[in-house]
């Protein structure tokens, strides 16, 4: 049975996670207006985005190093209000210089603290034993949601307000949850397996290629969705952002429900499931006749790939027998690295022939997550 203090350290990372969603959104929504008050080329504007995935990676395995010393706990007590800072300088800075100092901040900490936050959520998940991970996820979701309808309806008003207001909340959100997540003593666990040297990279490989190709996914969607539907299918203004409203709609409904599936169902069976139904839903994309077709093809992609951060997380979780954190932050470092090869992949190949062959790429890596599953196994069943 959860203790009253598992009950408090899981709403401290509740808060954790809803304050990353928030901050993340806050900073992506403002993308365009960022060009615009800096006169940044599509070109320009590409290259500085790309500090973000960069350093992230650089924040996420800094963060794995740091955490097997000191925890997590610390590390999200000193990065949430960084990645703060990052996003509020960004919406201040008078020039590009300043908007590079920025991005970098934010990249650093905001690699930091997926990575922190991920091991909190698996702390957790070990101290209740049962799944719990995709309800953190969840709370993500709801408050990325939550930054952009603010951006929609403070879009009248200053920048630098726009992307200052939200980070008031976040600063009161970490200040609230920093003292109350679990300390390095309540992450670490008891092991009968000897942890010395190196963590090793084989037995993760699968969860960090799936977590890869999630992103190239994920990435090919967030990045081109609108694209599609514009250029393909030729939709109208208001029918353009549909594909990526249902993707996210999706991703959001199935991680309601995703921790209830997972105790009934498993790990390995959710994401090979998660697998099928990505890789129909870009096949769909592919063949898309329709405009209406090709929204429920793009929310298809949301169901199947929803599944998959979180139980990459939680069997990194259970693979790291002594709670260091190590391999979670190794995971989570392929998150950048797959959004960042999904980005240049998909837009390359559009360029190169059209952007109906260019969703066939991720087509193929979802599918591949099908056979990737078997490694979500728990680890006691991977080791019998």
């Amino acid at each position: 049975m959860p203790t009253p203090r598992d009950r408090q350290a899981r709403i401290a990372t509740f808060v954790a996670y809803a304050v990353q969603g928030l901050s993340f959104a806050t900073l992506l929504t403002q993308v365009a207006n960022l060009q615009n008050k800096h006169h940044l080329s599509e070109g320009s504007l590409t290259l500085l985005l790309l500090i973000v995935p960069v350093f992230a990676g650089i924040g996420s395995v800094a963060a794995g190093t740091f955490a097997s010393h000191k925890g997590s706990k610390p590390l999200l007590r000193a990065a949430q209000p960084a990645v703060a800072a990052g996003v509020v300088l960004a919406g201040l800075a008078p020039d590009v210089a300043l908007l590079v100092v920025a991005l970098l901040l934010f990249g650093l900490a905001v690699g930091a603290v997926d990575a922190g936050i991920n091991m909190q959520g698996v702390a957790v998940e070990r101290r209740y034993g049962r799944a719990v991970l995709n309800g953190f996820h969840c709370v993500w979701s709801v408050f990325s949601l939550a930054g952009a309808l603010w951006a929609s309806a403070a879009a009248s008003l200053d920048l630098a307000v726009i992307m200052s207001v939200p980070m008031l909340l976040a600063v009161a959100g970490s200040v609230y949850a920093g003292p109350r997540l679990c300390t390095i003593q309540e992450e670490k666990v008891e092991s009968t397996q000897a942890v010395a040297g190196r963590f090793p990279w084989k037995p993760i490989i699968p969860l960090c290629l799936a977590m890869g190709f999630l992103y190239v996914g994920d990435a090919a969607v967030s990045n081109f969705s609108t694209v599609f539907m514009q250029d393909v299918l030729n939709a109208g203004a208001g029918v353009v952002p549909l594909g990526y409203a249902a993707y996210q709609a999706t991703t959001l409904a199935v991680r309601l429900g995703g921790d209830l599936a997972v105790r009934r169902y498993g790990p390995a069976a959710i994401v090979r499931i998660g697998g099928a139904i990505a890789t129909l839903g870009f096949l769909g994309i592919v063949f898309a006749p329709s405009q209406p077709l090709a929204i429920v093809a793009f929310g298809l992609t949301g169901v199947g790939l929803s599944v998959v951060a979180p139980q990459s997380f939680s069997a990194a979780g259970r693979l790291d027998p002594a709670g260091t954190g190590v391999a979670i932050a190794r995971v989570n470092l392929f998150n950048y690295v797959g959004f960042i090869i999904g980005a240049a992949l998909v837009g390359g190949i559009a360029d190169a022939a059209d952007m109906r062959v260019a969703f066939a790429a991720p087509l193929v890596l979802a599918a591949a997550i099908i056979v990737l599953a078997r490694g979500f196994e728990p680890a006691v069943k991977a080791r019998a």
